[in-house]
C-alpha cells in the first residue's frame, strides 16, 4: 500500500480513538453493527441508549456534531425507501394526519432508519478517525481476502480521478454553452458516461501495464504491520461490549 493522501473524510486529531490500531476500530465496528442489528425493533429505547454510545465515542474523537451529520447524509436514499414503506406495506392500517398508512410499515421504516442511521453514523466515526490506507492495512491484518483488499484499494485511489476527470468534462460542456435543463439534453449526458468509461478504461489500462513494468504478480507489498496490544483491543471493543447488554434486555423486555 503505497503513501497516499488522506480523504475529505478523515478528520486529524490525536485523540485516543485516533491511536487505535484500524484492525481494532474494524473490528469493533463490525460487532456494533451486528448487535444493533440483533436488537428487537419493538425496543425504541435501545436505539436512543445505542446512539448516546455513540455520541460518546464521537466526543472522545473530538468529532463536531456537524462535521459527523454532514457526512451521515449519505443515508439519505435509505430514508427516501423507508418512508415509502407505510404506504406501500401489506396488514393493519392506521389514520395518521390523514393518511392511511401500514402498521408494519410503519415499523419497517423505523427498524430502517434506526438501525441504518446508527450503522452510517458509527462508520463515519470510524472513517473520521482512520486513514484510509490505515484502514486496508487493517483489513489485511483481519485476514480479508487479498483480492477484495486490492479491489477496495484501487477503488479508493482512483474514485478521486474519475471525479476530477467527471468535473473537467462537465466544465467542458459549460463552457460550450451546454446546460442540461430536459429530456433533450439525457443524449449527451449518455454519450458523456459513455466517453468517461472508456476513458476509465483506457487509464486502468495503462496503470495496469505499468504495474506489471515495476514487477507487480497478482499481491500488493504490505509496507507496514500494524499490531495491537490486549489494552489497544480491550479499549476497542468497549462500544460493542457496552451495547451487547442492551441488546439481551430489549430482547427480555418484549
Amino acid at each position: 500500500m503505497g503513501a497516499g493522501h488522506a480523504h475529505r473524510l478523515y478528520r486529524h486529531g490525536h485523540t485516543p480513538l485516533h491511536a487505535l490500531p484500524p484492525h481494532c476500530k474494524l473490528a469493533a465496528v463490525l460487532c456494533f453493527v451486528v448487535v444493533v442489528v440483533s436488537t428487537p425493533r419493538e425496543a425504541v429505547w435501545a436505539f436512543g441508549l445505542y446512539a448516546v454510545l455513540l455520541a460518546s465515542v464521537a466526543a472522545v474523537a473530538r468529532l463536531p456534531a456537524l462535521f459527523v451529520l454532514r457526512r451521515m447524509l449519505i443515508e439519505v436514499p435509505f430514508v427516501a425507501f423507508a418512508v415509502l414503506m407505510p404506504f406501500v406495506a401489506q396488514g393493519e392500517r392506521v389514520d395518521v394526519l390523514g393518511l392511511s398508512l401500514s402498521v408494519n410499515g410503519l415499523w419497517g421504516a423505523w427498524n430502517v432508519l434506526a438501525k441504518g442511521t446508527l450503522g452510517v453514523a458509527a462508520s463515519v466515526i470510524l472513517a473520521s478517525t482512520t486513514e484510509l490506507r490505515a484502514l486496508l492495512l487493517g483489513l489485511q491484518r483481519l485476514k480479508l481476502p487479498p483480492l477484495l483488499v486490492q479491489i477496495a484499494s484501487f477503488m479508493i485511489r482512483y474514485g478521486d480521478v474519475i471525479a476530477d476527470e467527471m468535473r473537467r468534462m462537465r466544465i467542458a460542456r459549460e463552457s460550450r454553452g451546454f446546460q442540461a435543463k430536459g429530456v433533450r439534453h439525457w443524449g449527451v449526458l449518455g454519450k458523456t458516461a459513455g466517453a468517461l468509461f472508456i476513458r476509465s478504461y483506457e487509464r486502468g489500462e495503462r496503470v495496469h501495464l505499468a504495474m506489471i513494468s515495476r514487477g507487480y504478480a497478482g499481491t500488493m507489498p504490505v509496507i507496514d504491520e500494524v499490531t495491537a496490544t490486549r489494552r489497544q483491543w480491550s479499549r476497542a471493543l468497549t462500544l460493542p461490549l457496552l451495547a451487547l447488554p442492551i441488546c439481551l434486555l430489549g430482547w427480555t423486555t418484549l
